[in-house]
């Protein structure tokens, strides 16, 4: 088993009321496959700038992280920059510049291209669909997207959403991209372009899974602390996906526990900025906090209405 992800490896620069870091290690390539590794092996692709730092990859190995698709070009990494006031649903943009991510073309290794699991990272959906044609038989193909295509590109973006089984994507934006006000409509009718099971991502009030008619709820995990959302949502794609590649089938009470997996590694991403919860986490943690959000969200008996007496 192993899951091929292709998208941003990325230098952060994040303010939020909780603190700040300049320069650290983010994107969403590196988010979603340092959550994915604690499930199944990752293989990497992206492009790094002559700044990159090699112990920066060296996180990445020593996780068993696959990276002989990162390539290294002339110029400089690709690098964001935001704040978050105490609404941390909403990052503010101050400053994007691509670099090298600019000139991004991403070509698979050999050995990459009999994966049977692939995560189209949040990038330009042409890049999407040129690594669609070079991905043999995947059996579960998940893409992740943002408003910036859905406006720009929205008929590349389209026809690459047709051609995945599975949808990440926010609140906002699937209602923006179904031109629908109401959530479940919005998601129906995504579901007609092509993908079969949509993920609609929350933020703090967690995610909800369609699929056919059945719905599915998980709320983030509660916690009492945290320091920079950023890089969540990709943490939970990364849990998400790397916990079904690990178990090799995809029924709905799967898909239920990928989502559970999802929530829990996103809640330990923003405990600390960058990656350094992530780096320091142990599998024993993951199980605990799986255990507690389950009992937390588990209604053990079905609910019976009695019907009121007619006087």
């Amino acid at each position: 088993m192993s899951v091929v992800v292709v998208g941003s490896i990325a230098f952060d620069s994040v303010k939020t009321p909780f603190g700040q870091c300049e320069q650290v290690l983010g994107g969403a390539a590196n988010f979603f496959s340092l959550a994915a590794s604690f499930f199944t092996d990752v293989k990497l692709v992206g492009v790094v700038g002559e700044d990159f730092p090699q112990n920066h990859l060296d996180v990445l190995r020593a996780r068993g992280i696959d990276i002989a698709g990162v390539t290294r070009a002339p110029g400089k990494t690709f690098h964001w920059r935001g704040e978050y006031g105490f609404d941390l649903n909403e990052a503010k943009t101050l400053k994007t510049d691509l670099n090298v991510f600019s000139d991004f073309k991403p070509n698979l290794p050999v050995h990459y291209r009999d994966a049977e699991t692939v995560f189209l990272a949040n990038i330009d959906p042409e890049l999407q669909l040129l690594v669609l044609d070079q991905i043999k038989s995947p059996r579960l193909v998940a893409l992740d997207t943002m408003n910036f295509w859905i406006e720009g590109k929205n008929a590349a973006l389209k026809k690459a959403i047709a051609r995945v089984d599975m949808l990440f994507i926010n609140d906002a934006e699937i209602r923006q991209l179904a031109s629908e006000s109401n959530v479940v409509k919005a998601a129906r009718a995504i579901q007609k372009l092509g993908p079969k099971t949509i993920i609609v991502k929350r933020g703090e009030y967690g995610a909800v899974l369609f699929q056919g008619e059945r719905m599915f709820y998980v709320p983030a995990y509660p916690l009492e602390s945290l320091f920079d959302p950023t890089g969540a949502g990709d943490t939970f794609a990364g849990g998400f996906l790397g916990w079904l590649d690990s178990k090799g089938q995809h029924h709905f009470d799967d898909l239920k526990e990928a989502m559970t997996l999802g929530s829990v590694m996103a809640s330990f991403t923003i405990e600390d900025f960058s990656f350094k919860r992530l780096e320091v986490l142990q599998h024993e943690e993951i199980e605990e906090r799986c255990k507690t959000l389950q009992q937390a969200t588990h209604s053990p008996n079905t609910v019976h209405l009695r019907r009121p007496s007619s006087s």
